[in-house]
């Protein structure tokens, strides 16, 4: 038989799955589905809220070095080959930042040394993250000719005075075109909307949930503002609405967009039938990815253990690292004690539940491994069991923090 030629430069790469695949304490009994992650660090400004590994580039959008980045791109998931060999791609996300400043040729060769590199399913769910301020119709049907069959966008909101508290690039007009332009090139597409913003209302945030609905998303995604750390906002606090204020919101919201004929699939999620997102149902089912660019993380499993991979986070150090052939700035294998809490810290965010069967598949653990945990969850009312699945219950979606660190080992 004849050998596979290696490149200088997956010499690591190949090192690493020797490594990976010796013997170990878990056995899986098959490898999950695998999704692509891809990271465009880059925004034209950085929103006051956000904590992504998302930066302005010095000289403004313009300067940002997209054939630089693109090669790093590939050479990254060149180096990654040997650690999938023989995996079919079902969904690919490309997220941000702002992948939407890519120019159409700079998209269409990212798809294109993607197609070039990977096995994708025949229906590959292909998402790009993209803000209004960016929507250029010529632009954006020729990233649906390239093969981007789904969009998310960032709207956030369409008050005028929050979109300005927030930081946003665009306005209200822009963001109705975008949707606009979704429409006329997309059979599916996403509207991310914040609520408990600055000094809202529950009238303001109904009129901003009333508003998306009119124009018949296929899928929207509805959360919370919360500050975090190491962000603008995290060192000057807006005023937001109170917890009492803030839950009557979501309650408002779940009841609307279920008259609406929306499913709430996930904490954040509401799709209509055959419209919720295939990549991030892979996340929430302990599902594998491979995370590609700067700061992108990835899960990926092997016959005897799960690895989690982060790849160098800013801009500049990844594209010098690139240069040398090093993505990967860090990679751990998930201990036998950790899997329940990473495994439930996804599975418990669906509002179904999961399958009981699921946790031995994704961690090649027993389902006993969590029996105190549900136990103490059941009689808290956080969660319910049959044979055959486990479900969060209303009270645990409400304190789903609460019901997630059960499982803390």
């Amino acid at each position: 038989m004849g050998t596979i030629p290696i490149h200088p430069e997956s010499a690591a790469a190949v090192a690493d799955v020797s490594h990976y695949l010796r013997p170990g304490t878990l056995r899986l009994p098959a490898l999950p589905p695998l999704s692509l992650y891809i990271h465009f660090p880059w925004c034209v400004r950085k929103c006051p809220y956000c904590d992504f590994n998302s930066h302005e580039q010095a000289g403004g959008v313009g300067a940002i070095p997209e054939v630089a980045y693109l090669d790093a791109l590939r050479a990254d998931l060149e180096s990654s080959l040997p650690l999938i060999w023989g995996r079919r791609v079902h969904s690919v996300f490309i997220g941000g930042g702002t992948p939407s400043l890519l120019s159409a040729p700079g998209l269409d060769r990212l798809l294109s040394d993607v197609r070039a590199l990977l096995p994708l399913e025949a229906d590959c769910e292909i998402t790009l993250e993209a803000n209004p301020g960016t929507f250029e119709a010529e632009r954006f049907a020729a990233y649906r000719a390239s093969g981007v069959n789904r969009l998310s966008i960032g709207i956030q909101s369409f008050d005028q005075q929050q979109l300005r508290q927030l930081g946003r690039v665009h306005d209200r007009a822009q963001a109705l075109a975008a949707v606009q332009i979704a429409q006329r090139h997309f059979d599916t597409f996403n509207l991310d909307l914040m609520y408990a913003l600055p000094g809202q209302s529950l009238a303001q945030a109904q009129a901003d949930v009333d508003l998306a609905l009119s124009l018949s998303p296929p899928h929207v995604s509805l959360y919370q503002l919360t500050i975090e750390p190491n962000t603008v906002f995290a060192k000057s606090p807006p005023v937001l609405p109170d917890e009492d204020s803030a839950a009557l919101i979501h309650e408002w919201i779940e009841q609307r967009m279920a008259d609406a004929g929306y499913r709430h699939y996930e904490v954040s999620a509401y799709a209509r039938p055959g419209h919720a997102c295939r990549h991030n149902l892979n996340y929430w089912h302990f599902g594998d990815y491979l995370g590609i660019g700067a700061g992108a993380h990835g899960k990926l499993s092997f016959p005897h253990r799960v690895v989690r991979q982060t790849r160098f986070r800013q801009p500049r150090s990844y594209l010098e690292r690139a240069a040398q052939q090093q993505f990967v700035a860090e990679s751990t294998e998930v201990t036998r004690a950790d899997l329940p809490f990473e495994f439930m810290l996804n599975a418990l965010r669906l509002n179904d539940g999961f399958p009981v069967a699921l946790f031995g598949e994704r961690t090649g653990l027993p389902i006993s491994t969590l029996e105190a945990a549900l136990a103490q969850g059941e009689a808290r009312g956080l969660v319910q069991r049959s044979l055959d699945r486990i479900t969060p219950t209303a009270l645990g979606r409400r304190f789903l923090s609460d019901l997630q660190t059960l499982f803390l080992r």
